[in-house]
């Protein structure tokens, strides 16, 4: 027994000085722990309120967006289609990090496993690519309806935006799932500190001990490469929409494509401006605080998802339309379902006089 226990001792010592010798810690070692906002913990709780009301703001929305057209059987059509893939794709991408986010700000609960940090990491970038893929064929979507409008029904029917959207997803998947594979052969150290309130690629990438310039190359070049290659198709598809506008020479069909277009542009504008932005600062931006990188990213990630559906809701008269028609319907039922609570109450009042 005292052999035994002399083994033991023995071995706990030596795989003690083995885990000195690579900084190691030996309780928990596959727990990373996500900070929050660097610099503005004192106000987390402050800063929860802006975070739970676009991520509210964002859901109604949305899913009133994806009911309105699941119940209309008038907006089964290929421009209604593709709100519906954007609306998806809004819903999750602020549920992959608010959730988390305000689990840090209220509760303090700052730890995350490496297989689920990796894992929301792969959910965010996938989600974030099909947003792209989906504004090139909503680009698409309008450049054949402004230049070929008699063969928009032949050209893009349902079953091919649907497997567009198929053909989006598998690019969003084959692309980003390099990232945290690669990732995952990183040996990680004692500090698993992560500066954020999510799992960025470039947040994870930067507290492994190994040589992480192949991922840093590989992220870079990502960006510029799925970015790249979506507005040079959307502004393709914004330059024959031109072309064809200038030939025409009445003012109102100018108008008309205007109103088509308005929509789309303000959402890409909202999207891809802050995302590029927010992204190469992350990145090349070393004299920005911390903070505002953080904040910038979380930014990026919360307010398009919350005004896509209002900018569509405004500039597309007919999804205009069926929502207030819904709406008035919501509150008719609800007013006659609080006028039969009260009804009772008189005629009990009737009987007693």
């Amino acid at each position: 027994v005292m052999t035994l226990s002399m083994i033991i001792l023995f071995s706990n010592r030596r795989i003690s000085h083995l885990m000195a010798a690579f900084n190691l810690t030996p309780s928990e070692p596959s727990t990373f722990f996500l900070t929050g906002i660097p610099g503005l913990e004192a106000a987390h709780i402050w800063i929860s309120i802006p975070f739970s009301t676009f991520y509210i703001i964002s859901l109604l929305g949305n899913f009133t967006l994806l009911c309105v057209v699941c119940k209309e059987q008038t907006l089964h059509k290929p421009m209604y289609l593709l709100l519906c893939m954007l609306a998806l794709t809004d819903i999750a991408t602020p549920t992959f990090v608010v959730p988390k986010a305000l689990c840090i700000f209220w509760f303090n609960l700052k730890g995350i496993t490496m297989a689920g940090c990796l894992t929301q990491m792969f959910f965010l970038h996938t989600v974030s690519v099909m947003h792209s893929g989906t504004l090139v064929t909503m680009a698409f979507d309008r450049y054949v309806a402004i230049c070929n409008p008699l063969r928009y029904a032949t050209i893009l029917t349902n079953a091919r935006i649907a497997k567009l959207g198929l053909v989006g997803l598998i690019r969003a998947v084959l692309f980003i799932l390099p990232l945290p594979l690669i990732l995952s052969q990183q040996p990680f150290c004692a500090n698993r500190i992560i500066p954020h309130t999510q799992c960025e690629h470039i947040a994870v990438a930067k507290i492994a001990c190994g040589d992480i310039t192949f991922t840093r190359i590989y992220g870079l070049v990502l960006i510029f490469v799925i970015s790249g290659f979506d507005l040079t198709l959307i502004a393709l598809s914004y330059g024959l929409i031109i072309r064809d506008v200038l030939r025409i020479s009445s003012k109102n069909a100018h108008q008309k494509a205007l109103n088509t277009c308005t929509a789309h542009i303000c959402v890409m504008l909202t999207y891809y401006t802050p995302g590029l932005f927010s992204n190469l600062i992350y990145r090349l931006g070393q004299g920005i605080a911390p903070h505002v990188q953080v904040i910038l990213s979380d930014l990026y990630l919360l307010i398009p998802p919350m005004l896509n559906p209002i900018i569509y809701g405004i500039r597309t008269k007919e999804l205009r339309d069926k929502v207030g028609k819904y709406i008035s319907m919501v509150l008719f039922s609800f007013t006659n379902r609080s006028y039969t609570f009260r009804e009772p109450k008189r005629k009990r009042k009737n009987q007693q006089c």
